[in-house]
């Protein structure tokens, strides 16, 4: 008798059970999401050594592109940064018009610098390798980016727009983008290092 009354009591909760699976929503599948660069938060710096001294820093004021991102899966794709290349500034002007000459950036001829990849290796929990294509002075090289996700959430200030900030490091050689000033005699190294830092809001 014991065990038939068990039975009987189970059988309504399975049912009820049941029921409530059978009527809850699927949990939604996360999807990718587009994410701008914010103009006034993203920084695309450089350093070059100075005849083995030190390294001058330089930026670039004028910056935008995008990428998509799935949190949940960790997938980074259709990535975009463009800068400027008029608008580099390394806090000396006479330099800064050097750096614009045909010497380096020739920006008049070529006023744009372009990294694009079309995905990126996840190779941690934050972590990232993007094999990407740079575009400079009318040459394209590859170009690796190590990235890290320092952070996601809505913003605790203004709007409270969803966004996501992260740091990126890599680097190129100057010649390999037909930049020879300065090369036989080390007044200015080849290697460049670049230093990115991002804050992109989800659209």
């Amino acid at each position: 008798m014991a065990g038939m009354a068990a039975r009987i009591r189970t059988r309504p909760a399975a049912a009820i059970v049941a029921t409530l699976l059978a009527g809850a929503p699927a949990v939604a599948a996360a999807e990718p999401a587009t994410f701008e660069l914010d103009p006034e938060h993203t920084v695309v710096a450089f350093l070059v050594s100075h005849i083995g001294y030190a390294k001058v820093l330089g930026r670039f004021n004028e910056v935008e592109g995008s990428f998509v991102f799935d949190e949940e899966a960790g997938t980074l794709e259709a990535v975009e940064v463009v800068v400027e290349t008029d608008s580099v500034t390394t806090d000396h002007g006479a330099r800064d018009r050097h750096v614009r000459s045909d010497d380096f950036l020739a920006s008049d001829d070529h006023p744009r610098m372009r990294f694009t990849a079309d995905e990126a290796r996840r190779t941690g929990d934050d972590t990232f390798e993007i094999d990407g294509q740079l575009e400079l002075r009318g040459v394209t090289q590859p170009l690796t980016l190590r990235a890290t996700l320092n952070q996601s959430g809505e913003y605790p200030i203004g709007d409270g727009a969803y966004v996501v900030g992260v740091s990126a490091r890599g680097s190129l050689r100057r010649s390999d983008f037909g930049m020879t000033y300065a090369l036989d005699d080390a007044l200015v190294a080849d290697e460049v290092e670049l230093l990115i830092e991002i804050e992109a809001r989800r659209q």
